[in-house]
């Protein structure tokens, strides 16, 4: 079982985003049995609060099933419990280099495209453009799994 987190600033645009488009694509997939998918955030500034009205307005427009959410922390142990630790721009990076003593398993979304590694997930909060997001967001999960079925299954 591949185990991935994902990771953005207050776990309520970015990081949930992918969670469900995964777990969706997995699940449309039928690999649903080989991951295990959560999200968290870098910060306390969102913990408990559910996903950005206008980011699940976007998901539900593409048919995205919406779970349950409630924002959350990283916590040390993520680190041991998750083979992937994915953020969504230059600064969940630095955190989570900070945060985490190891760093082999910290990875920006975009890496998985290429051509486009290193770029960051525009932060919806910010820019307003909750579609460019859930763009960006989509293929860089798409990319992922890819690169996991090529790779890792």
């Amino acid at each position: 079982m591949v185990k991935i987190l994902f990771v953005c600033h207050g776990n309520i645009c970015r990081s949930v985003s992918a969670e469900y488009i995964m777990k969706q694509m997995i699940e449309d997939e039928n690999l649903y049995n080989n991951f295990y998918i959560d999200s968290a955030a870098t910060t306390n500034e969102e913990i408990g609060n559910s996903i950005y009205p206008k980011m699940k307005e976007v998901l539900l427009s593409h048919n995205i099933t919406i779970g349950s959410h409630r924002a959350r922390k990283i916590k040390i142990s993520d680190y041991n419990d998750f083979d992937f630790i994915i953020g969504m721009d230059d600064e969940n990076i630095k955190d989570l280099y900070n945060f985490f003593e190891k760093k082999q398993k910290i990875y920006r979304l975009m890496d998985f495209i290429k051509g486009k590694e290193g770029q960051e997930i525009s932060d919806p909060w910010w820019t307003r453009d909750f579609n460019r997001a859930y763009d960006e967001i989509y293929n860089g999960v798409k990319s992922l799994i890819n690169y996991i079925k090529n790779n890792k299954m």
